[in-house]
């Protein structure tokens, strides 16, 4: 697929990238409001080793989106004035039942039921952290 695009248009989605592995797909889904690829589950295999090769070498723990959260981190979210965690354990995102989830956002839609926006609904505290950080705000360091 192709898609014709001016060079002042060039310039600002490249400005957008946080990374060579920051896809223009993924800031133009991001500019459109779309959830990535990867928590559609859409293509899991690619999904996977994509991410794999986005992987900084030798680090362990949870990757989605462009954020790492190494094994240790801790995870909480608040809905409806209840509180909520988890965890990133051997490279999983585990809530306090011991559910596994794929994304930020498919562990944010199993507490709401509806769809969300997981980077904004979670903060994460990293091992290497002395407080919380919501998971936007990881992104962007």
């Amino acid at each position: 697929m192709h898609i014709d695009i001016d060079f002042e248009v060039y310039k600002a989605l490249t400005a957008r990238r946080l990374n060579e592995v920051h896809s223009y797909n993924d800031v133009l889904r991001e500019i459109l409001g779309l959830d990535s690829l990867q928590e559609h589950e859409t293509e899991p295999l690619l999904a996977n080793v994509a991410d794999a090769l986005s992987r900084p070498y030798g680090l362990t723990g949870f990757y989605s989106r462009g954020i790492h959260l190494p094994d240790g981190t801790l995870l909480r979210a608040r809905y409806k004035q209840q509180e909520y965690g988890g965890k990133i354990e051997g490279g999983r995102w585990l809530d306090n039942s011991g559910q596994e989830h794929s994304s930020a956002s498919a562990a944010a839609t199993a507490i709401t039921g509806t769809n969300v926006n997981g980077l904004r609904f979670w903060e994460a505290k990293r091992p290497m952290d002395g407080g919380w950080r919501r998971l936007e705000l990881l992104r962007q360091l």
